[in-house]
C-alpha cells in the first residue's frame, strides 16, 4: 500500500495532506524516515510509524476502550457537557468511513454522569453485534444507591420490574448487594436510563453509576478516567463471541 494511503486510512488527513507530511520529512516507518509518498509499504496489523513525532500503529479497523469520566456526553454534538470524542486523538476522530460519519463511534451511550467502560470502533458490524439485544452481551454496572439495600429489592430486580414505556418486565441477568449502598447489576439489553429506572422501580435511587465490564472484558485499574487504549485482537474476538 502506498504510504500516503496508509496515513489517509488511519485518519491523518486527506491524501494531499498526507503526501505533504511525507514529503516534508515528518513521517517515519519502523523508525526510518520516508519522504516518498508513493512508496509501497508492506502493511500488517500493528505496523509502527510516526507522524510529526507522534507514534502510531496501523489498524485496518479501530477498536478502542475508553474509561469514560463523569461530566462528558457520548455525542459528536453535545448539548451541555464536553464530548467524549475530545478525549481521543484526532486520527481516531478523522478516520475515513464509507458512511456519512467519520471516525470511531461509541457502542451504545452512557449518561453524562455515568463513568466507566466504553467501547468505540469504526467497524459497523461489530457495533451491531455488540449493541443488538438479540446477542445478550452482558454488561456489569456498579451502582451507588441512596437508601440501604435489602434482599427484597435485589429479588425484585432479578424477578423483573415494569418500566413506564414497556409492559413487559425487565430483569437483571445477575444482581447482588455488594455493600449496604453498593449494587452490582448485570444487564443484557440497553434501554434508556435502564439501571436508574430499574432501581427507582424497587423504591431506591441511583446516586452514582459505573460500568465495570462488558462480556469478559473488565475495565483495567491502570486506565485512568479519560484515558483510552487499543483493544487486542484476542479481546475483540472474545467480545464477538460474548453472550
Amino acid at each position: 500500500m502506498h504510504l500516503q494511503d496508509i496515513l489517509y486510512s488511519q485518519g491523518f488527513g486527506t491524501r494531499r495532506v498526507c503526501a505533504g507530511l511525507i514529503q516534508q520529512g515528518f513521517v517515519t516507518v519502523n523508525g526510518a524516515q520516508v519522504t516518498e509518498a508513493g512508496m509501497d509499504i508492506p502493511v500488517s496489523e500493528g505496523l509502527p510509524f510516526s507522524v510529526q513525532g507522534t507514534a502510531w500503529e496501523y489498524h485496518e479497523k479501530a477498536y478502542v476502550l475508553l474509561n469514560k469520566p463523569a461530566g462528558t456526553e457520548c455525542s459528536q454534538k453535545p448539548s451541555t457537557w464536553p464530548s467524549i470524542y475530545t478525549l481521543l486523538p484526532s486520527p481516531l476522530r478523522l478516520r475515513p468511513n464509507k458512511g456519512a460519519v467519520q471516525g470511531v463511534q461509541a457502542i451504545g451511550r452512557l449518561d453524562q454522569d455515568t463513568t466507566g467502560l466504553l467501547l468505540l470502533t469504526d467497524d459497523g458490524q461489530f457495533i451491531h453485534r455488540m449493541g443488538s439485544p438479540k446477542h445478550h452481551v452482558p454488561k456489569v454496572y456498579e451502582a451507588t444507591v441512596k437508601h440501604p439495600l435489602d434482599d427484597a429489592q435485589v429479588q425484585k430486580l432479578l424477578d423483573g420490574v415494569v418500566l413506564d414505556d414497556d409492559p413487559k418486565p425487565v430483569r437483571a441477568a445477575a444482581c447482588e448487594a455488594v455493600g449496604p449502598l453498593h449494587l452490582r447489576l448485570t444487564l443484557t439489553e440497553g434501554k434508556y436510563h435502564q439501571v436508574k429506572r430499574m432501581v427507582a422501580a424497587v423504591g431506591n435511587r441511583v446516586e452514582g453509576l459505573h460500568r465495570s465490564r462488558i462480556g469478559s472484558l473488565e475495565l483495567p485499574d491502570s486506565l485512568a478516567p479519560g484515558q483510552w487504549r487499543w483493544l487486542g485482537a484476542d479481546e475483540v474476538e472474545t467480545l464477538r463471541k460474548a453472550r
